[in-house]
């Protein structure tokens, strides 16, 4: 298991670094998740739109090209977290009906709000290749960078 005191660490310093914008810094988050554990292979981060009712699109991102740039609030795994402001953590994604596919090679995914004072301001989507991938110790990892990152926006 990687070391998620380490990620953290690097997480804050990328937050807190002055000389560069919120998609870049998001963009290095993807980079550094997507590097270090090896079940993520694909790390992206889905933003409230403010010109559209309830609806996500797609940030800085590490991965295959999705056709999923714009979610609307409830549809698919990503919409579900939006509509509740929960973490979502799908083992198999056969198994979910409300699920988006974004590619044959997907079999898990987590995904976690970001919320600013308690509002869902957007959202961290990641997909593994490996069923039953995401463990509880991820989704902590998860929930703790989602914590540092709202303070992007």
């Amino acid at each position: 298991m990687e070391d998620t005191k380490l990620l953290q660490n690097e997480v804050s310093k990328i937050v807190e670094s002055a000389d560069q914008s919120r998609d870049e810094k998001l963009q290095q988050i993807c980079q550094l998740l997507s590097d270090e554990v090896e079940v993520f292979d694909w790390v992206g981060f889905y933003i409230v739109d403010p010109n559209a009712e309830r609806e996500l699109v797609l940030g800085p991102y590490v991965g295959e090209p999705t056709d999923h740039t714009r979610i609307s609030f409830g549809k698919g795994i990503c919409g579900q977290a939006a509509e509740t402001n929960k973490t979502f953590v799908v083992q198999d994604v056969s198994q979910a009906d409300n699920y988006l596919s974004c590619s044959i090679h997907v079999k898990s995914e987590i995904v976690v709000p970001v919320k600013k004072d308690g509002k869902f301001i957007a959202e961290l989507d990641i997909d593994s290749h490996t069923k039953d991938a995401i463990t509880g110790d991820h989704q902590l990892l998860l929930e703790e960078v989602c914590g540092k990152v709202a303070r992007l926006f």
